[in-house]
């Protein structure tokens, strides 16, 4: 049985390179908002990299797909 591991937030700014302190997360969700059209990872404000890094975590339903959904939902 494969065990599924739940990434916080912090995590994933991490993994972004983005500050993954609580004030730093805070501050990016407040400071970049998504139109409801416009995909998480197709937003201008991500390099290369990040939107590649959040387009197959969350197509390939990876361990990440949980706390990128809580980033989607958190910038709308």
């Amino acid at each position: 049985m494969m065990e599924s591991i739940n990434h916080p937030l912090s995590e994933l700014f991490e993994q972004l390179g983005l500050d993954a302190s609580h004030d730093g997360i805070e501050q990016f969700i407040a400071s970049h908002t998504l139109p409801a059209e416009l995909e998480l990872a197709n937003a201008p404000f991500w390099s290369p990299a990040q939107a590649n890094f959040l387009k197959e975590g969350w197509q390939s339903d990876s361990d990440w797909a949980e706390v990128i959904d809580q980033l989607n939902v958190s910038l709308r």
